[in-house]
């Protein structure tokens, strides 16, 4: 037997469609409002930030004119000749672009182990104290806040040219965002084995040991190269204000026009990006997955 569909007063019926309009137009309202606020949020911010529509349009040609200026001459007839012309200073670059390539790795291990030290003392699940979690937390916000460039021109005053200040102002940029990366981590783990290691008497150090970093370990890890593919790229940013690197060939190259060394050398930085990132995913996706397949 066919199931009898019941039927609604028409009183009821036109009462659910007023109410369906009504929710309707509400939304409606609501998005409009809302579009209305941001559309004069951005005005507000053009105007404070004195924005010349007229002057951009009228400028923007040489927007892909430059690029257009430093593309290489390359001819078939003497492809090997300008080649060779281009990529003059390959033995240079290469080794400043190592350099980029360490001062990124060393500032991305010394942050990752004080963002990872830190993290658990940011973790409201595992630290009774507010104080400490408050003061931890706002101590890796100023970490991460702070332009790592910022950082870079105080640590050139401080201890001249050269790549240590490059070390340090990645560093402390990467403790501040991977420790806010680790501790939201930490915040959302199980937290049955965390109590079975308390009620078992283990201290706080063991609770973080087998409680808690057995389930955050292989996201720490794809955390951290993910970190190193970005500080790769601020580490090349690094040389503009004198912390080593293939930055400083590349912000020289810039000012004084050698159009064909600026593109030699951002396409060196963008294969060395791209090798990275393509490395440091497959490892993530490792990572991941072999920790979806132990679940």
């Amino acid at each position: 037997m066919r199931a009898a569909v019941p039927e609604f007063p028409e009183a009821k019926l036109r009462e659910l469609a007023d109410h369906y309009a009504a929710a309707v137009a509400a939304k409606r309202r609501r998005f409009w409002l809302g579009a209305a606020v941001m559309v004069a949020a951005v005005l507000v911010a053009g105007w404070m930030g004195d924005v010349d529509l007229w002057k951009f349009s009228e400028n923007f040609w040489r927007f892909p004119t430059y690029f257009v200026s430093i593309a290489p001459k390359l001819s078939f007839s003497s492809l090997w000749a300008d080649l060779s012309e281009w990529l003059w200073g390959l033995p240079r670059w290469t080794r400043l672009l190592g350099d980029t390539l360490l001062i990124a790795y060393v500032g991305t291990l010394a942050g990752g182990l004080c963002g990872f030290v830190l993290c658990f003392l940011a973790s409201a699940n595992l630290v009774r104290s507010r104080a400490i979690v408050f003061v931890t937390r706002r101590t890796l916000e100023f970490c991460r806040t702070v332009p790592e460039i910022v950082f870079a021109l105080i640590f050139v005053l401080a201890f001249g040219l050269g790549p240590l200040p490059g070390v340090l102002a990645i560093a402390i940029h990467t403790a501040g965002a991977l420790g806010k990366q680790f501790a939201e981590v930490v915040e959302n783990i199980d937290s049955k084995p965390v109590e079975g290691v308390a009620a078992s008497g283990g201290s706080w150090l063991q609770i973080v040991r087998f409680g808690a970093l057995p389930q955050v370990l292989s996201n720490f890890v794809s955390y951290a190269l993910l970190r190193f593919e970005i500080n790769v790229r601020g580490a090349a940013v690094m040389g503009f204000v004198g912390a080593g690197g293939i930055g400083q060939d590349l912000i020289e190259a810039v000012r004084k026009f050698y159009f064909t060394d600026v593109s030699a050398i951002l396409l060196l930085i963008v294969v060395t990006v791209m090798l990275i990132d393509f490395v440091t995913e497959r490892v993530r996706h490792r990572l991941l997955g072999m920790e979806g397949a132990g679940r």
